[in-house]
């Protein structure tokens, strides 16, 4: 498959009272076409804002990329001009974000919200796009899909809501999905739902997504590839069988057992990572994890470790083979 994204060296910074916040730190990755990305990591570490750069949402002041290209079909989106970077949100990379009661105007009708893409990026007519609107509705799973173009957005529930907005995001037929924790504020059933209508619309429409999370659980049966995300970096990247299998960061193997699981061991207690996130304000010169990583050795805290190799189409940047405890050469 032929690369759609390629993101190199981003970097993000936050000015604030206190001083600069590095949120994120020369991360770099791809999308391939068709395929499922997971982002995954815990809160405040660089997810979302990697994303909102790529977009030019980032609010500028107190936040800017600072370094970094995102070349997308020959172009590099963070040189676009306001003018063209608009014309590719929404049409051609669109984004669905963590809670749809913010994100939906509370004064316009939902008809007027979905419809709104496609008068402003394909020319139609209100008519038109009201029609294509009902249409979509009706593709994610809204019942009375036209009757409900007129109803506002405090007239649907958390989960209609979020499929509200996917068929928002998804109304131009876009190349690329951006899911950003799109489940975090729903209920298990509901969260199950919408993850298997991403699945089913994904194949039916052929799009890539970027799907944003810190719960492990669901990218186990979404994504293609998995990039762990602490401190600002990537730490681990892997296909997603390979990362559960063999979880070679000691970031990514707390995250996974934290995970509730049941096996052929019985229960067993979930683990927890002592300590606590690192504090952005200043890029560190050594293993942003050392101060929580109970497999630090001298060289962690000297030199911030580069990705490297540790299996097929895996990375980690850890010095420290976990699995051994020996130090990788």
């Amino acid at each position: 498959m032929a690369d759609l994204l390629t993101v190199q060296d981003l970097e993000t910074r936050f000015r604030t009272r206190e001083g600069m916040v590095h949120a994120v730190n020369g991360i770099s990755f791809d999308l391939k076409e068709g395929e499922t990305l997971g982002i995954v990591g815990e809160s405040g570490c660089g997810k979302s804002v990697s994303v909102l750069s790529l977009l030019r949402l980032i609010p500028t002041p107190p936040g800017k990329v600072v370094a970094g290209t995102a070349s997308y079909q020959g172009k590099d989106l963070l040189q676009m001009t306001d003018e063209e970077i608009r014309q590719v949100r929404g049409a051609q990379i669109s984004m669905v974000f963590q809670d749809p009661m913010t994100s939906f105007n509370p004064v316009l009708t939902i008809g007027q919200q979905v419809a709104e893409p496609l008068e402003i990026h394909q020319g139609y007519s209100r008519a038109m796009a009201y029609d294509r609107a009902a249409e979509m509705l009706t593709m994610v799973g809204i019942p009375r899909a036209k009757e409900r173009l007129n109803d506002y957005p405090h007239q649907f529930s958390g989960g209609m809501r979020q499929r509200v907005m996917i068929a928002m995001a998804l109304i131009c037929t876009p190349q690329i999905l951006i899911a950003d924790e799109p489940t975090t504020a729903l209920d298990v059933t509901i969260q199950a739902q919408i993850v298997e209508l991403a699945k089913r619309l994904q194949d039916e429409l052929g799009m890539a997504i970027i799907w944003i999370t810190h719960d492990l659980g669901i990218i186990a049966g979404l994504a293609d590839r998995v990039n762990v995300m602490y401190g600002g970096y990537i730490i681990e990247k892997a296909p997603v069988k390979e990362l559960y299998a063999n979880p070679q960061h000691p970031y990514t193997i707390g995250l996974l057992a934290s995970l509730p699981r049941v096996d052929e061991s019985g229960r067993r207690r979930l683990a927890s990572i002592d300590g606590l996130p690192p504090v952005l304000m200043e890029k560190p010169n050594y293993c942003p994890f050392a101060p929580r990583c109970s497999f630090a050795v001298e060289h962690c805290w000297k030199e911030n470790p580069p990705l490297l190799q540790v299996g097929d189409r895996h990375t980690a940047a850890c010095w420290v083979n976990p699995k051994t405890g020996g130090e990788r050469v």
